[in-house]
């Protein structure tokens, strides 16, 4: 796959040295100078094709609006991805203290309706064929 992006980042180089070499020709055109500008022109119709290749070969790329908004407003698209990142990681930090407070509360509703009761707690552990979780006592 990085391959396919290495080709791309050097068609997009030359097509964008083939362009400015274009601005310097147009910038103090002079007639002996068409041809050299034709040339470029006729290189920069070739570039855009090489450029169109690889977009096929890259079309089933998906990248997020976000970055884009990243890009127009002069920041860098991978403060996009670090800020991602966190924010998954904030999300999962929470969601892993729900899950040990769900654990710990099982394991705590567990022993007390076996003390409760015993009978009925007899027969949910032959159901469930295991024994319920130790008891974690929660930090209150």
């Amino acid at each position: 796959m990085a391959e396919k992006f290495d080709n791309l980042e050097e068609h997009l180089e030359k097509f964008v040295e083939n362009i400015r070499q274009m601005g310097i020709i147009v910038s103090d055109f002079q007639p002996s100078s068409q041809t050299g500008l034709n040339q470029k022109l006729n290189f920069m119709i070739t570039g855009l094709q090489d450029i169109e290749k690889c977009r096929q070969q890259l079309h089933e790329i998906n990248v997020p609006l976000e970055a884009f908004e990243y890009i127009d407003q002069g920041r860098n698209p991978q403060l996009y991805t670090k800020e991602c990142l966190e924010r998954a990681l904030a999300k999962n930090e929470q969601v892993k203290g729900k899950v040990d407070t769900m654990t710990k509360f099982k394991s705590l509703l567990i022993s007390e309706l076996g003390k409760a009761f015993p009978e009925e707690m007899a027969k949910y552990k032959a159901i469930h064929g295991d024994d319920p979780p130790l008891l974690v006592t929660p930090d209150l």
